[in-house]
């Protein structure tokens, strides 16, 4: 089981297939019944406050869950302050499924800052995919303070499709209307890394 700080406020932990069998976890019926599982996550929770500071008391806490195709499980976990003048909340865990179901053949996505583009580079450089083919074209834009990968012809019988699409879903947020915004991004945004953003990324900042 690993553990990865990926800001102040979300962490992410990675269970091996070795590990699901340890702590007898099938990620299928985990993902079918969650509630089952909060002591789990509790346990979880405690060891990263000990590894990181990473405290949830008082914090709403959100964790997304992924089953990856080698086997390994993935959970991303957030925290974020309750709202003003509402009493503090304890461990609320909220189970938020991911899927990766489209069949164009470009896509845009949005990283709320560089470093999380660069942790998401950082994730699949470390994760054995051969992310050069997933796409022809591969570009980052800066616009208004926000970081957005566009994918042009995508080669849907990419062998790892759904794994690389279920990770950069852990750091990013699909954007619709992709040919609209990156039209856009073309005429008044500013391109930071041009056809092989990804591998430029792995390149000079991982």
């Amino acid at each position: 089981m690993r553990f990865e700080k990926l800001n102040e406020n979300k962490i992410r932990i990675i269970l091996s297939s070795q590990d699901l069998i340890k702590k007898h976890i099938d990620c299928h019926s985990f993902m079918a019944s969650p509630i089952e599982s909060q002591a789990l996550f509790l346990d979880m929770l405690d060891e990263a406050e000990k590894k990181f500071g990473f405290v949830t008391k008082d914090y709403r806490i959100r964790i997304e869950a992924v089953c990856l195709a080698d086997g390994d499980f993935v959970l991303t976990i957030t925290r974020s302050l309750p709202e003003v003048q509402k009493p503090p909340l304890k461990r609320n865990l909220h189970i938020k499924r991911k899927k990766t179901n489209f069949n164009e053949n470009q896509a845009v996505y949005y990283f709320s800052s560089f470093d999380d583009f660069c942790s998401f580079s950082n994730f699949i450089s470390s994760s054995h995919i051969k992310y050069s083919n997933i796409a022809k074209n591969v570009s980052l834009y800066e616009y208004n303070g926000v970081y957005y990968l566009t994918f042009s012809n995508i080669d849907l019988d990419f062998i790892d499709f759904k794994k690389f699409f279920s990770i950069i879903t852990e750091f990013a947020t699909y954007v619709s209307n992709g040919d609209l915004v990156k039209r856009k991004l073309v005429e008044n945004g500013k391109i930071i890394m041009k056809n092989n953003a990804i591998s430029t990324a792995i390149k000079h900042f991982c």
